[in-house]
């Protein structure tokens, strides 16, 4: 599998929102080398603020496959994912998230992230979600940057 197409494919998802006015955020799921979704964070476009990248990402992927269970899928997240997140990710039975900036370039970004990290859910609830962390982190964590240079808003 080539992770950093997949990770770019997540980044430049990213960039697309932030050049919409959403928050810095994209997921990209592939599963037996398809990209099934790739979506941005939508949470201001829908006022839904359980619309961050992955669980967007998570919605169309289920509704393109017409299955709730992604087993065999890997989950690309320019940021490492929220609680929320990570426990959608373990009930789809996602195998793999691989991500690359952390909780806490979010949270110096400006963003009121929970410091409950993949592994402490991971480690806590017994899922079986396989963790790569720090994927091409340097590019991920300047779309923070990218987000307050076109003027992006805090929470």
């Amino acid at each position: 599998m080539n992770v950093e197409k997949y990770m770019r494919m997540a980044i430049e998802k990213t960039k697309e929102g932030v050049a919409q006015g959403q928050s810095p955020f994209g997921s990209c799921i592939v599963k037996n080398g398809e990209v099934i979704s790739c979506e941005h964070n939508v949470v201001w476009k829908t006022t839904d603020i359980t619309a961050h990248a992955e669980v967007t990402a998570i919605r169309a992927a289920c509704k393109k496959i017409k299955s709730i269970d992604l087993s065999g899928s890997v989950l690309f997240s320019t940021c490492e994912p929220c609680p929320m997140c990570f426990a959608s990710c373990h009930w789809a039975k996602i195998d793999k998230i691989v991500f690359g900036a952390s909780i806490t370039d979010a949270q110096k970004a400006g963003f009121n992230e929970l410091t409950i990290s993949c592994d402490t859910m991971k480690n806590l609830g017994g899922s079986h979600v396989k963790v790569e962390k720090d994927f091409l982190h340097d590019e991920c964590a300047a779309l923070f940057d990218l987000w307050k240079q076109r003027g992006g808003k805090k929470y």
